[in-house]
C-alpha cells in the first residue's frame, strides 16, 4: 500500500469514525442497549448482538436501520476513493471500538466479545 493511500484511509477512517459515533450518539436506543451490554461494535465496521443476548424488536430495528445508513456511507466513501468496502468499514470498525466507553461490549475478532474496563 502506498504512503499515500495509508495516509488518505486514516483521514477516511477518522472522519468516518467521527461521523458515526455523533449518528450512532443520537440515538438513544442504541445507547442504551450498548451500555448494557446488548449490542456493540463489531470488527466488520456495523453494529452487533453481543453473543448470549437477546435484543429486543425496537433495539432489532434501530440496529439495522444505522447498519443500513453505514453500509450505503461505506459504498459511497469505497467508490469514491477506490478501495472497497469491506477495507473501509473495517478501518471505521477499529476507530469505532477504540471509543467505546468503559462497560460496553466491543467484538475482538469475530465471535469474540470484550466488555470495555473502566478507565483507572
Amino acid at each position: 500500500m502506498t504512503k499515500y493511500l495509508k495516509q488518505f484511509l486514516l483521514v477516511l477512517t477518522l472522519s468516518m469514525a467521527a461521523f458515526l459515533t455523533n449518528a450512532t450518539a443520537a440515538n438513544q436506543i442504541i445507547n442504551d442497549a450498548k451500555s448494557q451490554c446488548i449490542i456493540g461494535e463489531q470488527v466488520d465496521g456495523y453494529l452487533g448482538v453481543v453473543s448470549g443476548q437477546k435484543a429486543s424488536t425496537e433495539q432489532l430495528r434501530e440496529m439495522r436501520s444505522i447498519n443500513q445508513q453505514r453500509k450505503a456511507i461505506y459504498a459511497d466513501l469505497a467508490q469514491q476513493n477506490g478501495v472497497t468496502v469491506k477495507v473501509t468499514a473495517q478501518l471505521t470498525a477499529e476507530k469505532l471500538i477504540a471509543k467505546a466507553k468503559p462497560g460496553e461490549c466491543v467484538q475482538t475478532a469475530p465471535g469474540k466479545w470484550a466488555k470495555v474496563p473502566n478507565s483507572q
